[in-house]
């Protein structure tokens, strides 16, 4: 409730919001699934979720999404894909800059092998 002739501080020192580690790592983790999406289409077999850690510090957060994908396939193109996916969304979503995303391929997918 506003009080006639105080006047507010500055947003700046009214306080500020804290984003917790885990929601980058889920918001990582889905924009990485959504990009892996159209290469694992033609496969019968379930698609494996991406895994992400993050770690927010000095006001950047650090990624690092772990992904399985299907082979044959242009793996320095789908861990690019990824990469730029997940900084966009993280970056679009919470406002915070990504200072570094790291893509580490966990396993290979050969076709028609189960």
């Amino acid at each position: 409730m506003a009080v006639p002739g105080v006047v507010a501080a500055p947003p700046a020192q009214r306080g500020s919001e804290q984003i917790a580690d885990r929601v980058y790592r889920r918001i990582a983790a889905r924009a990485a699934a959504d990009a892996l999406a159209p290469a694992w289409r033609p496969r019968p077999e379930p698609v494996p979720q991406p895994k992400a850690s993050a770690l927010y510090t000095h006001g950047r957060v650090r990624l690092t999404l772990h992904v399985e994908l299907p082979f044959p396939c242009d793996i320095a193109m789908l861990a690019r894909t990824v990469r730029d996916a997940a900084c966009a969304q993280v970056a679009e979503l919470t406002g915070t800059p990504v200072a570094s995303a790291e893509v580490i391929v966990d396993r290979l997918h050969p076709a028609g092998l189960r």
